[in-house]
């Protein structure tokens, strides 16, 4: 019943997500020779089986070479592909920069999928990036609340593999620590599942998985977020800090969680200037 229900919350998650992609979107199959590894989900919509990619590549005349990948959020039981996906490609098009939407594979407690995803997403940027203008070292992942916790994972958890290493990370309101005191019980349980033992916990707590490696980090939070504690993001930006990589965050006193590109998040316009501004200044 369960994975019915999931099913269900993800096909419309992805219809209303498909309505707000643009004209001269480019969707690509992650996997085009079959995935590595399954989360064992067949029925329902094909985000369940099959990973993919809309690339929404910069006007030609403003491409500044830079791109970012976008993971929705949902608690890795569902994907808000609109409103934390394809509604901000037009944004992020307007400053010269290609943004992608990645639609990756649920991980119904199977806890490598999502990752080995993002990391093909990433893959896949760097090996036809050319395509649309995009500089090889100039590529970013972003992600939203439980997507927030998938792009702060491909940040952390590249190992010696330099390909599927981010250049930078932006994050909405993240579930970036699985530690029970700060965590969302759901993106946590979907994961690991309901008992996981300690040490598979601390590997996917990823403040706790920071190095001098980790790219450099744009962070947004609500004080007020009741879904993912804002501790998520402090304890992550201390990380980053005492491991001297560079990080912005931005924390509003009200807005909650999961507000994404929605215009009835009342610091909109701030959000968006900031992350202007320190986009055009990375890519100096």
């Amino acid at each position: 019943m369960k994975k019915i229900i999931i099913a269900a919350m993800a096909t419309l998650a992805t219809v209303f997500g498909a309505s707000a992609q643009q004209k001269g979107a480019i969707e690509l199959k992650l996997w085009e020779q079959g995935a590595p590894n399954s989360n064992e989900l067949k029925e329902g919509d094909k985000m369940y089986h099959e990973a993919t990619l809309t690339v929404y590549p910069a006007p030609k005349g403003r491409n500044t070479g830079m791109a970012v990948i976008a993971c929705p959020g949902g608690g890795y039981s569902h994907l808000a592909t609109a409103h934390e996906g394809h509604d901000q490609a037009a944004w992020y098009n307007a400053q010269g920069i290609t943004f992608a939407v990645l639609v990756y594979r649920l991980p119904n407690m199977h806890k490598e999928v999502p990752l080995s995803d993002a990391q093909q997403a990433i893959r896949i940027m760097r090996q036809r990036g050319s395509e649309w203008g995009v500089s090889p070292n100039k590529i970013g992942i972003q992600g939203s609340s439980a997507g927030g916790h998938l792009a702060a994972t491909a940040a952390t958890h590249f190992d010696a593999e330099e390909t599927v290493r981010p250049d930078f990370q932006i994050l909405f309101y993240p579930v970036v620590s699985l530690d029970n005191e700060i965590t969302h019980q759901g993106t946590r349980t979907w994961l690991l599942g309901k008992t996981p033992d300690e040490e598979t916990v601390r590997l996917y707590c990823n403040e706790l998985q920071v190095t001098p490696r980790t790219p450099q980090a744009f962070i947004l939070h609500s004080s007020d977020d009741r879904a993912v504690p804002v501790e998520n993001s402090l304890r992550y930006y201390r990380a980053l800090v005492q491991n001297k990589v560079p990080v912005t965050m931005h924390l509003y006193p009200v807005g909650g969680h999961g507000w994404g590109f929605r215009d009835s998040f009342p610091y909109k316009a701030q959000w968006t200037n900031e992350l202007e501004k320190w986009l055009r200044e990375i890519n100096k």
